[in-house]
């Protein structure tokens, strides 16, 4: 493998530094977008289970809040329960739309990684080129290795800004796919929740 890095030249570098951040942001968006630490199945039961029980405080809003990014939603409209129904469901829209930027982050980097990997290694491959008729300029063709240096780092180069991009792309794809999922998840969480608070004042009204 480093013989490969040393063949490729100074130009197969940027190529090595897009796979270390790609392989990066890989990792913390696996971790980070496990559906636990997004939208917790249990949490919109516990809450109910406060509004049941009467003992929603406002420690334990804080305490949702900075539970998960469903916590944050859910809080929202826990905020607003003494309002109307539609002030309800804008405070949890609102909130929503604060947590899509969390859900994506990194991800436009990824997305660029795998856009530019290929010019990288276009860009090898040219300087690859260059190399070569410049050693034929200067040696004639008499030397065969001055013609397979400059091959050499053209098809590193190209091949490693492809092997780059291609799982780079796949990745980003399947994250905006994860992406779309836990908001879609954590949006009938949050019309359930409207749904309760709406209930309770139903009976609240009928009782009095």
């Amino acid at each position: 493998m480093f013989e490969l890095i040393k063949a490729g030249g100074w130009s197969i570098w940027p190529i090595i530094l897009c796979s270390i951040a790609a392989l990066a942001i890989v990792g913390e968006r696996f971790w980070s977008l496990q559906k636990k630490y997004i939208a917790p199945s249990n949490l919109l039961a516990q809450v109910h289970q406060w509004l049941v029980d009467d003992e929603l405080s406002p420690a334990r809003l804080v305490a949702l809040r900075e539970n998960s990014p469903l916590g944050k939603i859910l809080a929202a409209g826990l905020i607003n329960r003494d309002h109307d129904r539609e002030i309800i469901k804008e405070a949890v829209e609102n909130a929503g739309r604060h947590v899509v930027p969390e859900l994506e982050r990194y991800l436009r980097s990824l997305g660029s990684i795998a856009a530019i990997s290929p010019f990288l290694g276009l860009f090898g491959t040219v300087i690859g080129m260059i190399q070569m008729f410049s050693g034929i300029g200067q040696h004639g063709v008499g030397d065969p290795s001055i013609v397979a240096e400059g091959i050499a780092v053209a098809l590193i180069n190209t091949a490693a800004g492809i092997a780059v991009a291609i799982p780079s792309l796949l990745f980003y794809r399947y994250f905006r796919g994860r992406v779309s999922d836990l908001l879609i998840e954590m949006e009938a969480e949050a019309i359930k929740l409207v749904e309760i608070l709406h209930g309770e004042r139903e009976r609240e009204q009928e009782a009095g």
